[in-house]
């Protein structure tokens, strides 16, 4: 299942050259899981307050292809390419009219709030993750969700 996501380049994003800094597609990235999550019925938030669990990055790897400027509409299309017990591994890319601009391998793993230590996902999450996102969960509308 595909989640599309749009994201509009504020000047903040930009770098002195005028082009999106690097390190703010893995912004963008976050972003677009969040909203994932929030599409699937999950509220990092509660997850927090009820199980103690919260998702942190592990590791990334960003290939960049093409530049975004200020103003330019991005989607972040992303997907899950594995979903583990403690850990998810998504596959996350950007686009502008047809333009792939980033893609990105990210895996984000579940850790014990208090301990920052590895532990499994809750059933809850798992079962949503497996579910997939619905537009109708997303916080404003913007997501689009693809079957393929």
């Amino acid at each position: 299942m595909i989640f599309e996501w749009p994201i509009r380049v504020y000047y903040e994003d930009t770098d002195a050259g005028g082009i999106v800094f690097y390190a703010n597609y893995l912004k963008f990235f976050e972003r677009a899981r969040t909203e994932w999550l929030r599409a699937c019925g999950i509220d990092q938030q509660k997850l927090i307050e009820s199980d103690g669990v919260v998702f942190v990055v592990k590791r990334t790897a960003v290939d960049y292809s093409a530049p975004a400027r200020l103003d330019d509409m991005v989607r972040i299309v992303s997907r899950i390419e594995r979903l583990g017990r403690a850990s998810v591994d998504f596959h996350q890319e950007a686009w502008r009219d047809g333009v792939l601009l980033a893609a990105g391998d990210i895996r984000v793993a579940s850790v014990d709030h208090a301990s920052i230590r590895l532990t499994g996902i809750p059933a809850a999450v798992l079962a949503g993750l497996k579910r997939g996102p619905s537009p109708a969960g997303a916080s404003d509308g913007g997501a689009r969700v693809n079957t393929v």
